[in-house]
């Protein structure tokens, strides 16, 4: 698919879901903006897929590249376009939630595990104000070191397609947040040991959810926990790859941001990135998260 061809579907399909959502004038008075939100829209994901998350960079980008499909980018200034997109927040989220929801089609199976969000490099966090009371230092497994920020906690579907998320301080474990991501009632999710206490699968089963994880303690597995785990790691490591493309092509992890509205904000617009990403692949018969096979690396 060549750039002309993705950025077309791309703003195709957010202009559809945009009218199916029905959500009528977003704005209350004043003259509608020279860029339609769903042009907004379609250049903060395709930014975003191509690994150019920065506002200036993303509007640079497009304005050398891109002018003949937004022509209008050419007269809005930087900052107006910033502003726009990030009045849009509650709009993307609805996005994500009604394309993540027309991709799970039904299927009662989840995965949860959780990632990194830096706020700062560690070295400030002492002195850093951002986030002062609200980021928390936690440890991220991959670097091996303790890190200040956030963690983000995704829900997908056995495919990798997140269905709900959460952005909670770093020291919250993962089995206290499980609750806020909604998991319906009737189905089944599958997780790794962070989530294997007793009382969270106790908890779970009283609001009807169903949850496999392993022991929290290898120390603690009975006869066959082993072949269970491995088992359960089989299906559990799509989140995985959802967690590695959030934190490579998207980078997630190192989301700066001047205070935690406009920090989630990126989020959110990473998430529907990845979520209209995963259904062009679905619509070109590609596996969901074949992302370089439909638009190529960086």
């Amino acid at each position: 698919m060549t750039p002309q061809e993705y950025l077309l579907v791309l703003f195709c399909l957010i202009d559809d879901e945009l009218q199916g959502l029905g959500l009528g004038r977003l704005r209350a008075r004043g003259p509608q903006p020279a860029l339609s939100d769903a042009e907004v829209i379609t250049i903060e994901l395709a930014g975003e897929a191509l690994g150019r998350d920065a506002d200036r960079d993303l509007v640079r980008f497009f304005r050398r590249y891109h002018t003949a499909e937004f022509p209008a980018l050419a007269r809005v200034h930087r900052a107006t376009f910033a502003r726009q997109a990030a009045n849009l927040w509650r709009v993307k989220h609805l996005l994500q939630r009604r394309l993540a929801q027309k991709l799970a089609r039904g299927d009662p199976v989840w995965l949860a595990d959780s990632l990194p969000v830096h706020a700062c490099q560690f070295a400030r966090a002492t002195f850093c104000r951002r986030f002062r009371g609200q980021a928390d230092y936690g440890y991220d497994h991959l670097i091996k070191r303790t890190f200040y920020g956030f963690r983000l906690h995704p829900r997908t579907t056995r495919e990798g397609v997140v269905l709900a998320y959460e952005l909670a301080p770093a020291r919250a474990a993962d089995a206290a947040v499980l609750a806020e991501l909604a998991p319906p009632e009737g189905s089944t999710g599958i997780a790794d040991r962070g989530y294997g206490g007793a009382p969270l699968r106790q908890q779970m089963a009283e609001a009807g959810v169903r949850l496999l994880a392993p022991p929290r303690r290898k120390k603690d597995d009975k006869p066959g926990d082993r072949r269970r785990a491995a088992a359960l790691a089989s299906v559990r490591y799509r989140v995985e790859t959802a967690n590695g493309q959030l934190a490579g092509r998207y980078n997630v992890k190192r989301t700066w941001a001047r205070d935690l509205w406009h920090l989630c904000h990126r989020v959110v617009r990473k998430v529907l990135s990845h979520t209209a990403l995963a259904w062009l692949c679905f619509h070109a018969r590609l596996p969901p998260l074949s992302f370089d096979r439909l638009i190529g690396g960086d």
